[in-house]
């Protein structure tokens, strides 16, 4: 009789030995039936670690150090943490606040955590006392893994909660006693229905939401994750991710090890191309993931012959603009892939390895993945409309809901699907393309306008660094589309780089997408990097209201003839 691990396996094998031909995956794959005790750390984890010398971790520091831990282990070091933190009470159900960066800690205590059953919620550094507290008490936690130098913050945050420190600080356990004890065999304690995640989410337009992920939404739905990023047994993956935040879960804990590969980080206080790209190279990585940011950056270093070991490459975050995809492709001959998915989902749409990529499109739904396009308004299937999963067909890659919040829950799960509140379109050959958030489309005249397809235009032009267009209210448009920019070294923030910044838009988009506004300004962001645009659209709407014009804008009909 299988077990669920013999399952698991089968179901990834499948996977990774026919992602290179679309239909077929689309076809044949069907998600492991896992049912009754699972638990991904031991279960999974622990059977692949077992006497296993290749590699798992691999760190690298800017100034050359770097440390490498095998499987076997990180089994071990995690069983004899999950073995201290029982030790202090840590017991299934109980919530437990990760706040450490890309250092060896991170991965054993993810793993400790979840072989005690106990809900792991990933924090980024970044954060201060007011959004910490917040955590605490809205998410419930009743212990606390952070580094020495984040000790401080934490005195202005109330609450009965243990305390536990990489490194020396008063009244804080020491993580490093953990290595003094012997470990104990930890045995599944979980089921599938269990919690293993709690995700706070960046809160674009209000409150973080607080994201619950099972013992097999995460862990089995990133099998999807893997097959788009095309990862396999053996291979060095490298992503670029800021611990915290659920694309660091995505790509550097859960689809490399699903294939059972090698993770790579690369440490950086301050990013040099050159320096990366020399990474590449050495540690032999085969897959890469980097934000937009990073690879246009590289581009303007020398990129250079290909990396040895280089496959595939993937963006995710935000488009790429064509430039930087046609030079990575002459000089590499590989095309970078994108993808779509959320901290409420793994991997949803994807350009999967060896797939045709269609520019500025996203890719396909992925195999598994029920992905449906609803009209907002008639609530039918369509072409064009909310990007959807079906809640007939069981989409195993989705949360359980939204911690405490039965409002929220029923208005995302209504009608019979999971609703994004992403809007895209797709094409003859299935293929979909994002438009934007559901609350950031708007009409302008009768026609409407995706501030996403604007900005990707946008920043192609050499002096937008980032841009985010909102609706200003207009007494006969309804709206026209506004840009709030924030501009590349070298440019001034004057009439002349806004007018040539309205004329490429001109050029490049259809005329009722014409950019009629300008503005040079540092755009507001949540803690994770994502803009804020429903400040930018507040802000407009209080000008309009007061009947002032905003006087630090450019407009179109003074500039451009």
């Amino acid at each position: 009789m299988s077990t669920n691990t013999d399952l698991y396996r089968d179901a990834r094998d499948h996977l990774v030995d026919v992602i290179g031909d679309y239909d077929k995956a689309v076809e044949t794959f069907r998600w492991p039936e896992i049912t009754g005790s699972f638990n991904w750390a031991t279960d999974w984890f622990d059977v692949i670690a077992h006497n296993n010398q290749r590699t798992a971790l691999w760190i690298v520091e800017q100034d050359g150090s770097e440390r490498k831990v095998t499987f076997a282990e990180m089994a071990q070091a995690s069983d004899q943490v999950a073995t201290w933190l029982r030790g202090l009470g840590v017991s299934k159900g109980d919530r437990v606040i990760l706040m450490l960066g890309n250092q060896v800690e991170l991965w054993e205590a993810m793993l400790a955590v979840a072989k005690l059953g106990a809900v792991i919620m990933p924090t980024t550094g970044a954060l201060g006392p007011e959004d910490l507290a917040d955590r605490i008490t809205r998410g419930g936690a009743r212990f606390v893994i952070a580094n020495a130098a984040d000790a401080p913050k934490f005195e202005q945050v109330p609450g009965d909660y243990v305390r536990i420190a990489v490194g020396d600080t008063p009244n804080w356990h020491r993580y490093a006693d953990a290595y003094d004890v012997a470990p104990d065999a930890h045995e599944t304690v979980t089921t599938v229905e269990d919690p293993l995640l709690v995700y706070f989410t960046s809160g674009t337009t209000s409150k973080p939401k607080l994201v619950e992920h099972s013992q097999i939404s995460y862990p089995v739905g990133h099998m999807s994750t893997m097959a788009w990023i095309g990862v396999r047994p053996g291979d060095v993956h490298l992503a670029i991710s800021s611990p915290g935040w659920a694309k660091h879960a995505w790509s550097c804990f859960f689809a490399p090890w699903i294939a059972e590969a090698t993770i790579f980080v690369y440490n950086y206080s301050r990013f040099d191309a050159a320096d990366l790209l020399a990474q590449l190279h050495r540690a032999g990585v085969s897959t890469f993931c980097a934000p937009p940011t990073v690879w246009r950056m590289l581009i303007q270093a020398e990129l250079g012959s290909k990396p040895e070991g280089l496959r595939e490459i993937l963006g995710a975050g935000e488009p790429l603009n064509p430039e930087v995809i046609e030079t990575v492709q002459r000089a590499w001959g590989l095309t970078i892939r994108d993808g779509f998915g959320q901290t409420e989902t793994t991997l949803q749409v994807g350009n999967t390895p060896g797939q045709p990529v269609k520019a500025g499109s996203m890719g396909r739904p992925m195999p598994g993945v029920p992905v449906v396009l609803i009209d907002p308004l008639t609530g039918e299937l369509a072409d064009e409309g909310e990007i959807c999963l079906d809640l007939s067909k069981a989409p195993l890659n989705l949360m359980t809901g939204y911690l405490d919040d039965a409002q929220r829950n029923a208005a995302v799960m209504h009608g019979g699907h999971y609703h994004t509140g992403d809007v895209a379109a797709r094409d003859a050959d299935g293929y979909i393309t994002y438009i934007g958030r559901t609350d950031d489309v708007f009409k302008s005249s009768d026609y409407k306008v995706s501030p996403f397809e604007l900005e990707s235009v946008l920043i192609e032009h050499p002096a937008v660094v980032e841009a985010a267009v909102v609706p200003q209210p207009h007494d006969t448009r309804l709206a026209i589309p506004k840009a709030y920019v924030a501009l590349a070294e070298g440019w001034s923030a004057d009439a002349d780089t806004a007018r040539a910044i309205m004329e490429y838009a001109r050029d490049h988009l259809a005329p009722y997408l014409k950019v009629r506004r300008v503005e040079f300004f540092e755009l507001p962001k949540t803690i994770s990097g994502k803009i804020r645009r429903v400040e930018l659209r507040r802000r407009e709407d209080e000008a309009h209201e007061s009947g002032s014009p905003i006087p630090t804008e450019h407009r179109y009909e003074d500039l451009v003839q």
